[in-house]
């Protein structure tokens, strides 16, 4: 355990600190520990983070090229609000570009790699027992991720990342108020199909997972629920 953590540390002390800050803030936008509408300050990020000024500026300005973040102006920054207009726009992007990823790691991903997404569904179902929302945020994105870098396919993935940076503030509210018993989870086909070789059959079981997460967030919307809060 000790070498592990020795090991880690030493990987992390290799990776520019503006990269770490950058991981970090993205983090906190994707899992959304910054929620939708939330302002923060530079400073407050610095003491966030405890790193300086520079690594900053230069992680709120990839996130900001991302639509993760927002520029006030006066040192502040804040987390882009939801709209139903842009709900549409996320729908088809995620169908169109989740569901193509997911085809091609069907042909692609490795035993090895399906028994770490089983791995991770099994972590998943656990946290949606104990109701806890931050787990089951970070479970779902493991899985898509792996799942995903599993196609070998970088330009999609890299718009599949930024996607996610768009709504997951968004759904980290919707799951905080609905709980997570009766959140979808369509894994279990897609990685039935996973071990059948159904390209198809993987890519509709994840078309249909995205469009149930994204169709909660319109029905928070239309409900005229407010998603300029604090997430403790």
């Amino acid at each position: 355990m000790t070498q592990a953590i020795e090991q880690t540390e030493a990987q992390s002390a290799r990776v520019p600190v503006h990269q770490q800050v950058y991981a970090q803030l993205r983090d906190a936008v994707l899992f959304g520990e910054l929620a939708p509408g939330q302002a923060v300050t530079i400073q407050g990020l610095i003491e966030r983070t405890g790193a300086g000024m520079t690594p900053i500026r230069e992680a709120i300005r990839r996130l900001t090229s991302e639509g993760a973040l927002e520029f006030q102006g006066n040192r502040r920054v804040v987390v882009p609000l939801m709209t139903l207009d842009a709900i549409d726009d996320l729908i088809f992007l995620r169908e169109s570009v989740e569901t193509r990823l997911s085809e091609l790691a069907a042909a692609r991903i490795s035993p090895a790699q399906i028994a770490q997404l089983e791995a991770i569904d099994t972590r998943l179902d656990e946290a949606i027992i104990r109701g806890d929302v931050p787990a089951y945020l970070r479970r779902n994105y493991d899985f898509h991720a792996l799942l995903y870098d599993a196609a070998a396919a970088p330009i999609l993935l890299d718009v599949a990342n930024s996607v996610w940076l768009r709504f997951g503030p968004s759904m980290r509210v919707v799951c905080g108020r609905m709980g997570t018993q009766n959140l979808p989870d369509n894994h279990k086909t897609a990685l039935e199909a996973l071990l059948k070789k159904d390209a198809k059959a993987v890519g509709e079981a994840i078309r249909q997972d995205v469009t149930q997460g994204m169709e909660q967030i319109r029905e928070a919307l239309l409900e005229g629920t407010g998603f300029a809060e604090v997430i403790d």
